[in-house]
C-alpha cells in the first residue's frame, strides 16, 4: 500500500523529470542553437547546467520519498518497547533467583564442611 508521502514523492519525481526533459528539448530543439552567438552560449550553458542540477536534486528527493517505506505507527513502537522492558525484567528476575540459589547452595556447603 502506498502512503501519502510516497505518492507525493512520485509526483515530485515525475514533475522534476518531465520539466527537465521539456527544458532540454525546448532549449536545444526549439531555441535554434545554431543561430546563437558565443555570448548566448556563455549564458545558456551555465543556466542549463544549474537548472538540470536543481531538477536532478528534486527528482532524487522525490525518488527517496517514493521508495522509503512509511514509518511504524507510534502505538506499535510503544508496545514493542513495553514488551522489551517486560522481557528484561523477567531476565533480571531469573538472574537474581539464580544468584540467590547459588548463594544458598554455597552457604549450605560451607556449613557442612565445618
Amino acid at each position: 500500500m502506498v502512503s501519502k508521502d510516497q505518492a507525493v514523492g512520485w509526483v515530485i519525481f515525475l514533475i522534476c523529470l518531465i520539466v527537465g526533459i521539456l527544458y532540454t528539448v525546448g532549449l536545444f530543439y526549439y531555441g535554434a542553437p545554431q543561430e546563437w552567438k558565443v555570448a548566448d552560449w556563455l549564458i545558456a550553458i551555465p543556466v542549463f547546467i544549474a537548472f538540470i542540477a536543481i531538477m536532478g536534486i528534486g527528482a532524487w528527493i522525490g525518488w527517496t520519498m517514493a521508495t522509503t517505506p512509511p514509518p511504524k505507527p507510534i502505538e506499535e513502537i510503544t508496545s514493542e518497547i513495553e514488551e522489551e522492558e517486560k522481557k528484561e525484567e523477567k531476565e533480571t528476575e531469573k538472574a537474581k533467583e539464580l544468584e540467590e540459589a547459588t548463594e544458598t547452595e554455597e552457604k549450605g556447603k560451607g556449613k557442612t564442611k565445618k
